[in-house]
This record gives C-alpha cells, sequence and structure tokens, in this order.
C-alpha cells in the first residue's frame, strides 16, 4: 500500500482511484522505463474518401429526413445528454467553469440545462441530463444543482470520475510547494467507466435510453439537435463524432485511419514527420455514444503527461475519450464550426469568452435557448 496521509486517502477512496494503476506507473518510472507511452503503434494514414460526412445543410431535404429521424428517437425517450464538467477554470481564477456566466448571469451549466429543458418541452419527453464532474468541481456542482427546481424533464445527476495522484519523474509521489499530496482527475476517456460504476447505463438502458450526446460544458454551440442523432442514427455506427474545418494553426485530435481502422487520433500520437495539415478536420468532442455499445470496459491507453505544478515538473497518466473510436465502429459528422448552424465555439479563457460571446448568443437566440 502507498503511504499516503488519512485526508488523501478520504479523498481518494470517495473518487475511484486506482492504487495498483497507480503503483505499477510509479514503479515503471522509478525503474528508468520510456518517459512516455503516447506513440500509436501502425501505420497512420489520412481519412479515405467517406470516412468524414457533411451534415446537409438547413433548409434541405436531407437535413429535414435526418431532424425527423433523430426527433422520433428524442421523443421515444431514448436520448440523454452528458456534459463534462470536471474542469477547474484556472484561467478564470482557480473557479468552477461550469459555474461561470456567460450571457448576463446565466452560467454555462445555466445554458447547457436551459437547451435540455427546450428539446424535453420542444418533444414532450424527458431527456436526462448527467454531469460528469471531478474531485475539484463535484461538491460545487452539487450544491448548484441542489439550488435549482427540479423538472421532470429534465432529470440531472453528478456523476464523479476518478482521481489520481501525480508522481516525479523517478517515480515518487509528487508533492506540492506546501507539502501535501498532488491529486488530478486522469481524463475524459474516464466517462465510459464512470458512467458503468455509478450504474447509470444499466438505469438509462432499463428505462429505454438507447443514445447519449456528450459534450464539453464549455461548448455552449454543441446543443442537442435532433438532426445530428439522425444522422447517428442513418450512420448505423456505434459512435458519431463531430469534427469541424480547421483553421490555420489549429492542433488537436483529427480522424486518421490506423492500420485501416478510421478513429480519432490525438496530435501528439501522430507518427513524427506526418503532415497533420493534409487532415484539413478536427475533433470537437462532442459525440453521440450509443450506450449499449459503450457498455464495456476498453483497454484505453493511459497518456503519459508532464506538467509544471508549483515550478517543478510533475507526472499525471490521463486517458481520452475519443479514443473510443479505436474500438468502435465511427461516423465522422462535418459540421458547421462558426455562424447560426455552427456547433463549436470552446472557451477557454476570459478573452476568448469575450471574442465569443456574441455568436454565442446568436447561436442560443437562433435555437431557442434564449429569448
Amino acid at each position: 500500500m502507498i503511504a499516503i496521509d488519512p485526508e488523501t486517502r478520504a479523498l481518494l477512496d470517495q473518487f475511484g482511484f486506482d492504487e495498483a494503476r497507480l503503483a505499477a506507473a510509479a514503479a515503471a518510472l522509478a525503474a528508468g522505463g520510456p518517459a512516455a507511452d503516447n506513440a500509436v503503434r501502425g501505420t497512420v494514414t489520412a481519412p479515405a474518401d467517406g470516412d468524414v460526412v457533411a451534415l446537409p445543410a438547413p433548409g434541405t431535404a436531407a437535413r429535414a429526413a435526418l431532424h425527423a429521424r433523430g426527433a422520433e428517437a428524442i421523443r421515444a425517450g431514448q436520448v440523454g445528454v452528458v456534459y463534462l464538467a470536471g474542469g477547474m477554470a484556472t484561467r478564470f481564477g482557480g473557479v468552477v467553469k461550469a459555474v461561470v456566466p456567460v450571457v448576463g448571469d446565466r452560467t454555462f451549466l445555466d445554458l447547457k440545462l436551459a437547451d435540455a429543458a427546450r428539446v424535453a418541452a420542444d418533444h414532450a419527453t424527458t431527456v436526462p441530463v448527467w454531469l460528469m464532474t471531478s474531485y475539484a468541481t463535484h461538491a460545487r456542482l452539487e450544491e448548484d444543482l441542489a439550488t435549482r427546481a427540479p423538472d421532470p424533464r429534465t432529470p440531472i445527476a453528478c456523476v464523479p470520475q476518478f482521481v489520481s495522484l501525480r508522481l516525479t519523474p523517478a517515480g515518487a509521489l509528487f508533492r506540492e510547494a506546501d507539502g501535501a499530496l498532488s491529486p488530478y482527475a486522469p481524463g475524459h476517456g474516464d466517462l465510459s467507466f464512470a458512467l458503468r460504476r455509478a450504474g447509470v447505463l444499466d438505469r438509462f438502458r432499463a428505462a429505454g435510453g438507447r443514445y447519449l450526446h456528450m459534450s464539453n460544458v464549455d461548448n455552449l454551440a454543441a446543443t442537442l439537435d435532433p438532426a445530428i442523432i439522425g444522422a447517428h442514427l442513418a450512420s448505423g455506427k456505434a459512435i458519431t463524432a463531430e469534427v469541424v474545418a480547421k483553421d490555420p494553426g489549429d492542433r488537436g485530435g483529427a480522424p486518421a485511419r490506423v492500420d485501416g481502422v478510421p478513429q480519432i487520433l490525438e496530435a501528439f500520437r501522430f507518427p513524427p514527420g506526418f503532415d497533420q495539415d493534409a487532415i484539413g478536420v478536427f475533433n470537437t468532442n462532442t459525440f453521440v455514444l450509443d450506450v449499449a455499445a459503450i457498455d464495456r470496459d476498453f483497454p484505453l491507453t493511459y497518456f503519459h503527461v508532464a506538467k509544471q505544478v508549483d515550478g517543478a515538473t510533475a507526472i499525471q497518466h490521463e486517458r481520452l475519450v475519443g479514443e473510443l473510436t479505436a474500438f468502435l465502429p465511427t461516423h465522422f459528422a462535418l459540421v458547421p464550426r462558426t455562424g447560426v448552424d455552427g456547433r463549436f465555439q470552446p472557451v477557454k479563457d476570459p478573452p476568448e469568452l469575450e471574442a465569443r460571446r456574441a455568436e454565442i448568443e446568436a447561436i442560443l437566440r437562433a435555437r431557442g435557448v434564449i429569448a
């Protein structure tokens, strides 16, 4: 057993700490193992023709047909939403990002929940909502939800992801400047594991649920759109990943083929010398997931990440939800990035919020999320 003080141990036990995995990672570092295990194995090529399919434009018969198909699934109670809300907004002063005001005093979370409520009302159905929290945000978001009047059409619950401890490059437990151990949340790749651990997938499936729409809480343009659900159903695939056209200088996960299998590949996993600009789209971290398909364990990679904490190098290991696409057939939907039909308006810091605020408001008004 790793020597951990009682207070930290209580925190770790609350949030699903995997002590055996941490011990193995520490031993590998102490033995002088490889600095990272991030490189993809296999032959990497750009997406083939037909791997990425554009969402039909609004007003077209094709878009209307997808909308109708998705609306039918929503009305049948088959669709729920998950918002990734585990991040601390360090660039906003260290508050919980989900409760940062965006439009007037309405927060990211307010606006996400308003979207789910709008869709539930429009379709006379229930759209359950789950917030994937972390050890750093769970209590604050539970407090926030406790202040809200329950809406039976959008039942809301927090589902915490897991927690681990940072290590030094030599494999010892990393300590912050005050001597305390340094916990962290090991990435949104925890999603399917955390939902299973909490019993969410069992309960949702038993109630007739079949699909989850997942998005980052800070991407307010990623609304629940029946056409996206319809496109997912039409694809026949287990996952739909929304991608957008790259702007100059963009770097991020992108669809590629690894040994012929289409999947999201993170930028740091491409082989040296691979021209990532040859792939003109990248991942927005917005997905539609077949619940039955993700209701099992997957051998997701724990990526080696070096962080600067209190002026020292700390090592943490993270897994990413996009790697599910390596194990399940995936449909890559090319969606508009900007404009009132745009679906990618991420906000990482106050200047970006100020720059995007007008377009975010225009998008939410056009979709009836705000008046």
